[in-house]
C-alpha cells in the first residue's frame, strides 16, 4: 500500500504517447540534426580542428558469411562555399536538394566565416518555428519521386 500513497503525490494524466509522428515533425528533426552537424563542422573549422561523425555500418565477411558492425566516419560536407563575387555563401540542403529560402533565392550571403555559426543557429530557430516546412515538404516530395 506504500506505492498508492507515493503515486497519489504525483500529478497523473490521461495523455497517451502517439504511435506515429507527423511527417512535418520528422522533417524538422532531420533538418535540425543536419544543422547541428553543420554548426559543429563550422565551429571545428573556426578552431582549426577536425570534426568527424561516426556511424555503424554492417559488413559481411565474404569467406564466413558472418555479419558484423564496424564503426566508420560519416562524411559531412560543408554547406558554405565561396561565391563568384568572392563572398561566402550558405546553401541550406534537405538531403541532396538545396532549399529555396525565398522566391528565387537559394543562398545566404555572409560577410565572413565568423557569421557562419550564428547564421546556422538562426536557420535552426526558423526550422523549429516551422518557417521552412513548405520548402522541406517540396524537397522531400521531389526526393521521393527520384526513387519511383
Amino acid at each position: 500500500m506504500a506505492t498508492a500513497t507515493t503515486l497519489s503525490s504525483l500529478k497523473l494524466s490521461t495523455v497517451r504517447r502517439s504511435n506515429q509522428t507527423s511527417p512535418v515533425i520528422l522533417r524538422r528533426r532531420k533538418m535540425l540534426k543536419q544543422l547541428g552537424e553543420q554548426i559543429a563542422l563550422a565551429t571545428a573549422q573556426q578552431n582549426n580542428t577536425t570534426y568527424a561523425v561516426t556511424k555503424f555500418r554492417t559488413v559481411k565477411n565474404i569467406d564466413t558469411g558472418e555479419r558484423r558492425s564496424i564503426e566508420v566516419q560519416k562524411r559531412v560536407k560543408s554547406w558554405a562555399f565561396t561565391a563568384d563575387n568572392g563572398k561566402l555563401a550558405l546553401c541550406v540542403r534537405y538531403g541532396s536538394r538545396v532549399l529555396e529560402l525565398a522566391k528565387g533565392k537559394f543562398a545566404v550571403e555572409l560577410a565572413d566565416a565568423t557569421q557562419l555559426v550564428p547564421t546556422l543557429q538562426l536557420i535552426a530557430t526558423a526550422v523549429e518555428a516551422g518557417e521552412l516546412d513548405e520548402q522541406m515538404a517540396t524537397a522531400s516530395t521531389s526526393l521521393r519521386m527520384g526513387f519511383k
